[in-house]
């Protein structure tokens, strides 16, 4: 069987996308966005019960379970994509979780879990690619990143961290393999409204992007490839003043903006109770 495209555009022309964390959020919005853009695509996703759902809702034929911390489970799903849609052109490494919370409270599987799927799971999946991309001499990579990957946010030091991780994990595979036909890419959104931050409200005077905002940004990467994005322009441009600020001015307008409770004292743990659970059981 082959994916069957929505709507065939001129942009995508045919070429082949796999998603990881494909069956909800920016993931499903990325794969709905490609298909009426022309892709055939492909999703993955460790949620099967979901991923189907999401698949026949998009008109997706391939698609398979998914665990991004398994090399294994990752060369099965790239197999499956190559087999039924074609040579894969194109990987969007999007599967991640976002727990919050104090640092010393967090539970040390969810620590593990965090590093596993959000930076493991990238560099899995990257490693695949490359060695089907490497011999045909094409081919892009698109790495879901974060804002929260360039400036600090306390309540999430550990996702902070694999995501500043993603980001020079890219950027280094990027110039290491500039000469050799592949792109490489990082997409990062803000804080964006998904299950990633139910129970959450947001940084003051900031609104949350919408995961179709996201899903057009990584579409228009794969179109005109460039290594990073940052969504929304006015958040990414406020990360990247804040790099320019003495670090205590920075500090100081981030306590004004609220960001220093917005995922500690500030959540509503009851709301975030059916996504943490999603997460620890998968």
């Amino acid at each position: 069987m082959s994916a069957q495209v929505s709507k065939v555009g001129q942009a995508g022309r045919g070429k082949v996308v796999a998603i990881t964390g494909g069956a909800r959020g920016i993931g499903y919005e990325t794969a709905k966005e490609l298909l009426a853009r022309g892709y055939r695509v492909a999703i993955g996703d460790i949620d099967e019960v979901r991923l189907k759902e999401a698949a026949l809702e998009l008109g997706i034929d391939t698609y398979a379970r998914l665990d991004v911390t398994d090399s294994e489970s990752f060369g099965a799903f790239l197999d499956l994509v190559e087999s039924e849609v074609g040579d894969l052109d194109v990987l969007v490494n999007n599967a991640g979780i976002m727990p919050t919370g104090h640092v010393h409270e967090e539970e040390d599987a969810v620590t593990r879990r965090q590093v596993e799927i959000n930076l493991l799971g990238v560099i899995f999946g990257t490693k695949q690619a490359l060695n089907r991309m490497l011999p045909r001499g094409r081919g892009h990579i698109i790495n879901t990143a974060s804002l929260a990957g360039e400036l600090p946010m306390p309540g999430l030091a550990t996702y902070c961290g694999t995501k500043h991780a993603v980001v020079g994990f890219t950027e280094a595979a990027r110039q290491e393999y500039r000469k050799a036909g592949i792109q490489f890419s990082s997409v990062r959104p803000t804080f964006t409204n998904t299950e990633l931050v139910s129970g959450t409200a947001g940084v003051k005077g900031f609104r949350n992007a919408e995961p179709e905002e996201i899903a057009r940004a990584t579409a228009d990467l794969i179109e005109k490839p460039k290594p990073f994005v940052r969504v929304t322009k006015v958040a990414g441009g406020m990360v990247t003043a804040m790099k320019f600020v003495p670090r205590r001015v920075a500090e100081g307008l981030a306590t004004v903006l609220g960001g220093e409770n917005v995922f500690l004292d500030d959540v509503d743990q009851e709301a975030r109770k059916g996504y943490l659970e999603r997460i620890r059981q998968s």
